[in-house]
């Protein structure tokens, strides 16, 4: 113990000003993408391990460079990964007609005060679920394994810092060529997507359909979120379009176009079914934490009594959070501004009458309900991962309650015609609590990484506080650009040819709406709740009687819920990453071989996220819907061969690239 408290006393440069330039540089680009992303498809990625990699590779040529300063770059960095969540609830204010776009610092403070808030009730939480718990943190361990091996000093090696660099190579590769590739489909010589529409039977039998969208960075996400995940997505499209999309139209008996019937059912009776697959998902998933969550809360608070005597100055530097006081006033220092945004939102929704109780009654719920989704969340991410937690599912509950607590509360004293703002309200209260939640969730990751390769906690919260702000900074005029450029599903009056189809949002706000204005097809959402309690029986089972298969019941939701456009290249995405690594268990070290495998991935989802929003940009100046287009309508067939083509051959030389690289590396040791 001794030995390890004299090694952490003297870390070198931690928090350095050119480690927080770069760490913002890094937070900026991934959350932009992370954006787009997460508005087309409803997933975000983890952005500490690519963000790790970048650090190191551009890093090393200083000197001092230490393992402790390339944390917390990729600490203020996966501020990306999470904080861009906000895009899973903000764009809701535009689908019940409430904005017309994203007001700039009504957004920024949203996810500033949420993200800071967030840190802060994380903090408690460190001793209990990182420092004195057995959770296996899957990405903050495999973060420190990266660090360690690529870093500079005594925790790396010659080979570990070539291999890095090898790494941002495979960044650097898989960002050109999704760019270029998505820059070629924005001129009309490469199709964006495959697609076709048909009838079974006569012009009023059923439909169905699929749409294969030539994305490299739905690929990539594939790859990333692994097999099972994406068989569950595929369970999930196969529901919705081989039994939901003919069923329901088959009932409508809809004449006209197929592709228009199609797309009409789905979002007006499919997108609710798989609402309910993700809502009683979600609910389970969270009762089974209630007894892990409280055990360790019982543990944080028994941890602090035993160390309040005599520690103090005399605690080790890697033990050392933010002082309590501290913490207390910064939460106090964000609790009068979220008060004050709730009251001057109340005022200008035309609830003014009511100012005070909203006011303060919002602001108890966000701090409550902020503490609990904190715990879970922070407890989800040690047992599952940050990307694989289903703060989506946390939205759902959030919303659901604040729009009871308004529906009982407040609409029995307000004229009807004020339904709208308190919709509006339950959106703005549960876009706080959501901003809390995606940082408690990523910041235990991240101390998990720092506990591991000795770093001080106080600076990587600071680091963390740091990110939140650069995020909440870059998210309102990307979201701006993107409504500009493509809209949103669900939007009143969006004349956009290929909407991005927001799904988390759409959901949330349709449940806030459905709640308040008493409309909700609850029908609907039963059957999506009672296929959802099959698949949680279905995954219990294979979970117990098998050594890695199970369904997940969110993905199978989220399948459900999302146009297959949004959903089928993921899974094909996830069947090549898994016959990838499968390749790779051959190699002399199969963790290398798929961490490159990782990283080509995570690079294929900045690039084109990155040109995505450029794309809109130039869309929403230009006026136009195709303003790179080179050719018409007319070209239309060749472009799917020629694009597919080219797709399937970039993919193959990518992969084959990486496993040469990898190869090479391993041979060269």
């Amino acid at each position: 113990m001794t030995n390890n408290n004299t090694q952490a006393a003297d870390p070198g440069p931690e928090l350095t000003w050119r480690g927080i330039v770069l760490g913002i540089v890094i937070t900026v680009l991934f959350t932009a993408a992370n954006v787009f992303f997460g508005l087309k498809i409803g997933l975000t990625v983890t952005t500490s391990i690519p963000a790790a990699v970048i650090s190191m590779a551009l890093l090393r040529g200083f000197r001092d460079s230490t393992v402790q300063e390339n944390n917390i770059v990729q600490t203020i960095a996966s501020a990306a990964g999470t904080l861009s969540a906000m895009c899973f609830v903000l764009p809701g204010f535009l689908m019940i007609g409430w904005w017309t776009g994203f007001p700039f610092w009504i957004s920024f403070a949203i996810c500033a005060l949420g993200g800071v808030l967030g840190v802060m009730y994380s903090i408690p939480l460190r001793r209990a679920l990182v420092t004195g718990s057995d959770l296996p943190f899957p990405e903050g361990v495999a973060c420190a394994e990266v660090l360690k091996v690529g870093s500079p000093g005594d925790a790396g090696t010659a080979a570990g810092v070539e291999e890095s660099r090898q790494g941002l190579l495979a960044v650097v590769w898989g960002s050109i060529v999704a760019t270029l590739f998505a820059v070629v489909v924005a001129t009309r010589l490469f199709a964006s997507d495959v697609a076709q529409y048909f009838r079974f039977g006569g012009e009023r039998g059923p439909v169905s359909g699929y749409d294969f969208s030539l994305s490299m960075a739905l690929f990539a996400v594939g790859h990333l979120v692994g097999l099972w995940v994406g068989i569950a997505m595929l369970v999930g499209a196969a529901i919705a379009w081989i039994w939901g999309v003919p069923h329901y139209s088959a009932l409508a008996a809809m004449a006209g176009d197929a592709a228009k019937v199609a797309t009409d059912i789905s979002k007006t009776q499919i997108r609710f079914i798989g609402a309910g697959t993700i809502g009683i998902a979600a609910i389970w998933t969270l009762l089974k934490l209630v007894k892990p969550v409280a055990s360790g809360l019982a543990s944080a608070f028994a941890a602090q009594r035993a160390r309040k005597a005599g520690q103090g100055a005399s605690m080790p530097r890697t033990e050392q959070d933010i002082p309590i006081t501290l913490v207390g006033i910064t939460m106090l220092a964000c609790f009068v501004p979220v008060a004050l945004l709730l009251g001057y939102f109340a005022v200008h929704g035309g609830l003014g009458g009511h100012v005070w109780v909203l006011a303060l009654g919002g602001l108890v719920y966000c701090v409550l309900m902020g503490f609990f989704v904190s715990a879970v969340t922070g407890y989800m991410a040690g047992l599952i991962g940050a990307s694989n937690s289903p703060l989506s599912g946390v939205g759902i509950l959030v919303v659901i309650g604040a729009a009871l607590l308004l529906a009982l509360g407040i609409k029995p004293y307000v004229p009807p015609e004020m339904e709208k703002a308190l919709v509006a309200f339950a959106l703005f209260v549960t876009s706080v609590v959501f901003a809390i939640g995606t940082i408690a969730n990523n910041n235990l990751q991240d101390l998990k990484t720092g506990q591991l390769v000795d770093a001080t906690p106080s600076k990587q919260q600071w680091a963390l506080v740091i990110g939140v702000i650069a995020g909440a900074l870059i998210i309102p005029p990307v979201l701006e650009i993107l409504n500009q450029g493509y809209g949103f599903v669900g939007v009143p009056g969006n004349t956009h040819e290929n909407p991005l189809a927001a799904p988390q949002a759409g959901l949330i706000s349709a449940l806030a709406q459905g709640v308040i204005q008493n409309n909700i097809h609850w029908d609907l959402i039963g059957v999506g709740a009672g296929i959802g309690a099959v698949l949680i029986a279905l995954d219990e089972v294979l979970r117990r009687v098998t050594k890695s298969a199970h369904l997940s019941p969110l993905a199978v939701g989220l399948g459900i819920y999302l146009p297959t456009a949004s959903t089928l290249m993921v899974v094909v995405g996830a069947i090549a990453g898994a016959y990838y690594n499968k390749r790779a268990e051959r190699a002399a070290k199969p963790e290398s071989v798929k961490q490159l495998g990782v990283l080509l991935a995570s690079g294929m989802i900045v690039g084109e996220g990155l040109i995505g929003v450029v794309i809109a940009a130039i869309v929403a100046f230009s006026g136009k819907d195709f303003p790179l287009g080179l050719v018409g309508d007319g070209f239309a067939s060749a472009s799917i061969w020629i694009g597919g083509l080219v797709f399937a051959a970039a993919i193959f030389l990518l992969y084959r690239w990486a496993e040469r690289t990898s190869h090479r590396l391993a041979n060269s040791r």
